[in-house]
């Protein structure tokens, strides 16, 4: 059946090949199309579930990178701390003899040169003293030794330091050994 326009050819070749007109898909296209469509939807669904667990992953790496420097460091610290706390009566004696003599000499400078090589290194480790002189007592990083009552200081302020504390970046090594005032006026 051949007509003579082409509008009536397309037509038929269409309807020979199931075609629907209306649509102009193949009349069981449509519900592969559907189909299609469902399994694109599940498909992204899937490489959204899958983007979050890569995403979610990668966090937990992170986090456990992250965890095991942290570990390592305070490991680092704690072998460290360890060690300070060996040298600093070394320290205190350097320390306690150069304010034994006054006087000045060749052996003192000596003497106050390699404390304050020690001082340093001790720095260079992150190794800080407490402060305390003139400071309010806190007994996180002091231990109170004397309670002097006074009128001449605040109360709770501490008037003399016994024994330097150290602080190793914000853990503590050694608490300050401090007399504290204590003021009835307060």
């Amino acid at each position: 059946m051949t007509k003579m326009n082409g509008k009536s050819e397309v037509i038929e070749k269409e309807e020979n090949q199931g075609l629907d007109p209306s649509h102009e898909l193949p009349i069981g296209e449509e519900a592969q199309a559907e189909t299609r469509d469902q399994e694109l939807t599940k498909l992204k669904a899937e490489r959204d579930s899958l983007l979050d667990r890569l995403a979610r992953s990668q966090a937990e790496f992170d986090n456990a990178r992250k965890r095991a420097a942290r570990e390592q460091q305070e490991f680092r610290d704690f072998a460290l701390s360890d060690a300070i706390r060996t040298l600093l009566p070394v320290v205190d004696s350097f320390g306690l003899a150069l304010r034994s003599s006054r006087e000045k000499s060749e052996f003192r400078n000596g003497v106050e040169l390699i404390y304050k090589q020690l001082q340093d290194a001790l720095l260079k480790m992150g190794v800080q003293p407490v402060a305390a002189i003139g400071e309010i007592f806190d007994p996180r990083v002091h231990e109170a030794i004397e309670m002097v009552e006074t009128t001449q200081a605040r109360d709770q302020e501490v008037l003399e330091e016994l024994q330097r504390g150290y602080k190793i970046r914000e853990r503590l090594l050694r608490p300050a050994m401090v007399k504290v005032a204590r003021n009835p006026n307060h």
